[in-house]
């Protein structure tokens, strides 16, 4: 099985720089934008430093620094070679004699004066050069997959800071803007350093506050609250076709960001998508909770996806409700139907979904090497201390997992270059931060460093112990090929931990871009195979990649498990759950 590191070598990671161009919602992602967006969420990425700060992980911790120096010390031939390398590497940059350029990917130096101007080009080759070496030694000192990753991940933070794209005296497009603005661009570039600075989450604004509006920009598919509880409300979308499947679909999203991440801009609606195609929808919209609800866990949540398939139930009549969970979302649902399976069964469920869900966290990336037990004792502690995990916490975290696209990339456009970020309807999403109730951090932290979803009764939902293999409704799990925080061989093992027959879609792009794919996209694929073996890797070897989207393919499937085509309903909610506001409802607009 192989394992998906969350960074790649210093001297190729891309970096876009921005555009100046400003509008107000953009069809497709630009490069940047679409890098930027598929490093922005996951549940695993925020367990332990979302609540100790990113920081900290950007320095090994010392039991790792002395076993890389160990083992480095013990093979001296290997660190005489790097070093001779190195110096060798220097002295032709120094007489102009070297042919190390950057990767064609590296936009970071993509202007021509990193080439054609002879001290820019020499600063450049160096850093590349060093970046090698430092990488090099990494490689030489073949440490265990924990400390590799931890390492790496350091190495590659402070690699990326010192690049001389982001020194401002060294970076040419700071002087090109210089000379283009009268030097405005120092003033305008100063100000929003001390804005950003000044608030949390303290790293570079990726999208202006006012770049979009939810309600009128964003999460606009028409549709009704019909529920409202203490935890979530429960919106209704209204149906666009004269009938629909008599089996209604629940969607639950990430309990660490806003739902509307399933309902951007119109045209890139995953539920506008699924009204389209005769599916009956329902969302729960998560509280953004407060310290006041600090003792909110798993089982508060379980009991909310319960009261939510209820209530759909209900207003539709039918007696049965699918499901389609999302991240974090997934591993709450997953624990709701083992729950089914132990008490009341399963009949009320016709399928279950799960997009970019890790279940089995048996070396899930980076996030599962820096979990060591006293960064989840401090973790714990530090969310019961403020009664939660703060989503401006969060975003710092994501910042700092890629900061060549998710800070140096914006340090160059915002601050050298004065340039205010361009709008992008996933990064606003992501920018509108919730928070985590203490309770379920500490729940979600339980569950990934024991494990113990893949192991009967390791873990409980409202009092029943949870077995996953007692699940055996049908299930489709999608995954994203270049998804570094939920990799898609570790989304993969959901198919071997269900009981059920299934399907399995390795979509394009990463972790948000992944479902964030609509129809029209010309990049978009996807690949499917007619079984799910336990090994990925024999899996893809056997798959057939599919071109567009996905999101056709799971309604199609859908539509074999939810039942008959009925008249569609002509007014949304019930007496016992009237329409109490139109969508996208009140929780969403909380702070």
């Amino acid at each position: 099985m192989t394992t998906a590191r969350s960074t790649s070598t210093p001297s190729g990671e891309p970096s876009t720089a921005p555009t100046a161009t400003r509008t107000r919602v953009e069809t497709g992602p630009s490069e940047t934008s679409e890098a930027a967006a598929e490093a922005m969420t996951g549940l695993d990425m925020i367990l332990v430093d979302g609540a100790r700060g990113p920081l900290r992980r950007l320095v090994p911790p010392v039991r790792t620094t002395v076993r890389f120096g160990a083992r480095l010390a013990r093979r001296p031939d290997a660190l005489a070679r790097r070093a001779g390398t190195l110096a060798q590497d220097l002295a032709r940059i120094a007489v102009g004699r070297s042919d190390i350029s950057a990767s064609p990917k590296d936009k970071r130096f993509a202007d021509p004066a990193w080439t054609g101007n002879p001290l820019l080009h020499r600063a450049m080759q160096a850093h590349i050069a060093a970046a090698r070496a430092a990488v090099g030694l990494v490689d030489d000192a073949e440490l265990d997959w924990q400390d590799d990753e931890r390492v790496r991940f350091s190495l590659t933070n402070l690699v990326d800071a010192l690049a001389p794209s982001n020194v401002p005296p060294l970076n040419p497009l700071m002087w090109k803007a210089v000379v283009d603005t009268g030097g405005r661009n120092v003033l305008g570039g100063t100000r929003r350093l001390l804005s950003d600075l000044t608030s949390p989450p303290r790293v570079p604004s990726m999208v202006e506050a006012d770049a979009f509006t939810v309600g009128e920009d964003l999460a606009v598919t028409p549709g009704a609250v019909v529920l409202r509880t203490p935890v979530f409300e429960l919106i209704q979308y209204r149906p666009t076709t004269e009938r629909v499947r008599a089996v209604p679909l629940v969607m639950v999203p990430p309990t660490i960001n806003k739902f509307y991440v399933t309902d951007l801009a119109p045209g890139r609606s995953i539920v506008e998508h699924y009204v389209g195609a005769g599916q009956q929808v329902f969302m729960i919209s998560w509280r953004n909770p407060t310290a006041e609800h600090a003792d909110w866990g798993i089982d508060d949540y379980g009991q909310a996806v319960l009261d939510a398939m209820a209530a759909a139930r209900e207003i539709t009549g039918s007696d049965r409700v699918a499901l389609q969970a999302f991240c974090s979302g997934g591993i709450i649902t997953s624990m709701v139907l083992a729950h089914l399976a132990a008490t009341t069964g399963l009949d009320e469920v016709a399928a279950a979904s799960f997009a970019v869900t890790v279940l089995d966290w048996d070396r899930a990336g980076t996030v599962g090497a820096l979990m060591d037990p006293q960064a989840v004792q401090d973790a714990v502690e530090k969310s019961r201390e403020k009664g939660y995990l703060d989503g401006a916490m969060l975003a710092e975290v994501f910042a700092w997992l890629r900061p060549n696209d998710l800070i140096w990339n914006y340090w160059v456009n915002n601050y050298l270059q004065g340039k205010p970020p361009p709008a992008f309807d996933i990064l606003y999403w992501n920018a509108d931060t919730t928070r985590m109730t203490a309770g379920l951090h500490r729940d979600f932290i339980d569950i990934a460093v024991q494990n113990s979803l893949t192991e009967k009764g390791a873990a409980t939902m409202l009092g029943t112990p949870v077995d996953l293999k007692a699940v055996d409704v049908d299930t489709y799990v999608t995954a994203g090929i270049a998804d570094h925080l939920c990799p898609w061989q570790s989304c993969y093992r959901t198919t071997q931990l269900m009981g059920g027959r299934s399907r399995f879609v390795l979509s394009t792009s990463g972790h948000i871009a992944s479902l964030v794919n609509p129809p029209g996209n010309p990049k978009a694929t996807f690949s499917v195979a007619p079984e799910t073996p336990a090994d990925p890797e024999q899996w893809l070897a056997a798959s057939e990649k599919v071109k567009g989207s996905w999101w056709p393919d799971f309604a199609a499937w859908l539509g074999e498990r939810a039942g008959d085509e009925v008249p569609a309903p002509a007014d949304l909610g019930l007496a016992r759950h009237p329409a109490l506001e139109d969508a996208p409802g009140s929780y969403v607009h909380e702070s």
